[in-house]
This record gives structure tokens, sequence and C-alpha cells, in this order.
């Protein structure tokens, strides 16, 4: 395999009954940037059936080149439909990076799609960026539960994998003045191609805010105490026109839905203003928060590593600490 036959940034546009996922363009938005720095095309790669109205979407977004693959065997995600397509233009047209959004399809695709093109994938990226000697990709990750951040670099094989978690990376202002060349592809896809057999589709109704989108999280953890005590911290949401979040000892104890986790392995999220209320700080949940614009820490316990990360921090016991925040802000509200 020679290496220099491979040219361009390509990034999965992920989409749901004929909705973009978020988290495929802000990888748009940043994939941008890895293609100007070796200088070449950013490409969207978008799949489905009937979708090709996206594609003005992501021209909008940042995209130079959109590959629309529109099959009614596209029609509904399966494994085996979309690693076929997939595989096939990687193998036809040859680009040097495939970026795919770490969503629930994401972790499913990417690391079938890498096992058949024989090469590797960095799951679950934080980070990207191109060596500026060797000009391949450094992809970074958290590693040994988030104590470290491991850079990953695919230097032999073509094309470098990576998986990006929603909500690292920003997007791109939107551009309607923007212009992409749009190629419809030829799809190659029979039903006989696909194992699984998609009988009916059921979608279970849940009313779930998305913390990634919330401006204002009032994030409660461990010391929180009980799922009862989680009433006050939503007085406190309320008040602050905001939404309920929480670190991962919160969901594990039942307290609240998985939904609202933030933190590795929940969700990346970047508010104007994070409360954390009973929440340690530990590197888990931090790595989903950090970049909040401002961190407010409520704890009883001074040297919690939270208290350092926050630009304010509050020692005292949330029970008390709280509702005398809401009263105030209620009285402000009221003036």
């Amino acid at each position: 395999m020679s290496l220099e036959q491979y040219k361009g940034v390509w990034v999965f546009a992920e989409q749901r009954d004929g909705h973009l996922e978020k988290v495929s363009l802000e990888i748009l938005g940043e994939g941008k940037k890895i293609a100007e720095k070796l200088g070449v095309k950013i490409t969207a790669l978008l799949m489905g059936h009937n979708v090709k109205h996206l594609a003005k979407e992501l021209e909008a977004y940042g995209a130079d080149e959109v590959l629309v693959c529109d099959n009614e065997n596209l029609a509904h995600y399966t494994t085996d439909g979309y690693t076929k397509v997939i595989c096939d233009l990687v193998e036809e047209k040859k680009p040097e990076i495939l970026f795919i959004g770490a969503t629930f399809i994401g972790r499913d695709l990417g690391p079938r799609v890498a096992a058949r093109l024989h090469t590797g994938l960095t799951a679950d990226c934080t980070s990207l960026d191109i060596d500026e000697e060797g000009k391949f990709l450094l992809a970074t990750r958290p590693a040994f539960g988030g104590n470290l951040m491991a850079t990953i670099a695919c230097a032999d094989h073509r094309p470098q994998m990576a998986t990006v978690r929603p909500g690292v990376f920003s997007k791109r202002e939107k551009d309607t003045h923007a212009e992409a060349v749009i190629e419809n592809v030829n799809v190659s896809l029979e039903s006989s191609d696909i194992r699984t057999i998609i009988k009916e589709v059921v979608k279970e109704t849940k009313k779930v805010k998305d913390i990634s989108e919330a401006k204002v999280l009032v994030s409660g953890g461990r010391g929180v105490g009980s799922a009862e005590n989680f009433k006050i911290l939503e007085d406190l949401a309320a008040a602050l026109d905001g939404t309920v979040s929480a670190s991962r000892a919160a969901v594990d104890n039942g307290w609240i839905d998985k939904a609202y986790q933030v933190g590795q392995t929940g969700k990346t999220v970047r508010p104007t203003i994070y409360v954390a209320c009973g929440i340690s700080g530990a590197i888990q949940h931090v790595a989903g928060m950090q970049d909040s614009d401002m961190i407010i820490a409520i704890n009883k316990d001074e040297t919690a590593p939270i208290m350092k990360l926050a630009d304010y921090a509050i020692v005292g016991d949330l029970n008390k600490v709280i509702p005398e925040m809401v009263a105030q802000l209620n009285a402000i509200k009221g003036e």
C-alpha cells in the first residue's frame, strides 16, 4: 500500500430520520482545520434514503465536498449495509483520514470499518491534531480510567480513523453562501448484502432534555445524598432557567437518568454556568465539564478537587446553601 495515494479528510455525516446528528457538524468544523493543515479538502459522507436535502446543511457548515449515498437499503442503519458502502468508497477514492462520531451507531460502525480496511482506529477522541513533520493524524483520548490522556498515531496504515466524542468541539458558524461539490454516488447494495432484517422500528417516547445544549447546568453528585434531595437542585435550575445534570455516582445510585450524566462515560458539556453540587471533582467528571465558562462549586469539603477548579467555591451544606440561593435569585427576579 502506497500512503501517497491517500488524500483528503472524510467525515461520516450521521443522520437519523432525516436530521443530522450534532456531533457530525462538530467534527466537520474540526475536520476542516485538520484538512487545512494538510492542504486538502474536507468531504462529508452522507448516507440514507431521501437525504439529499441534508447536503446543503453540510455545505453551510464547512464541507468542501458531499458524497450522497442514497439507497432504500440504507434507510435504516445496519452494520453490514453501512460498512459495505463506506469500505467500497474508501477503496475507490482513498481518503487519508476518516472521522466518525462516537454515538451508539458510530461506536458500532467504526471498528467494523477499520477491521475490514485493515487499519487502526482511535476511539472516543477528545482532541485532534496533525504531526507537523510526518503529517499524520494525532488523536488524543482518555486512558486508564481517565487518569491520563493518550495521543495515538497510525503512521503506517490508511485511512487513519478516529471516533470523536460528542460535545468536545464546536460547530462552525453557519455560512449560507458557502458552496460545495455535491456528488450523488451510485450505491452498489442489495438486501442480500445485509444479514440483519429490520421488521419494525419502535421508538421509546422519553422526555429527556439534551444537557449538551443547556446554557446553565446544576449538577449533583454523591454529596446530594438521595434522589429526593435532587428536588432542591431542580429548584435552583428553575431559578437559573437551567437544567439539572449529574455525576456518575448519582446515576449509579439510581437518583437520576443516565441521559443527564456529565463526564467521561456521560456527556461532554460546555454551558455558560455549571453549578457542581456535592461533586468531588474526579478527573472522569471534570473531563466532561471543564470547558464551562463559569464553574460554581458547592461542597462541604473545602479540599475537594472541584473547589480548585471552580471560579466560585462555596464551602457549606448544599441543603442550606441552595435554598438560600434560590430565595435570593427569586427575590431579584421579583424586583
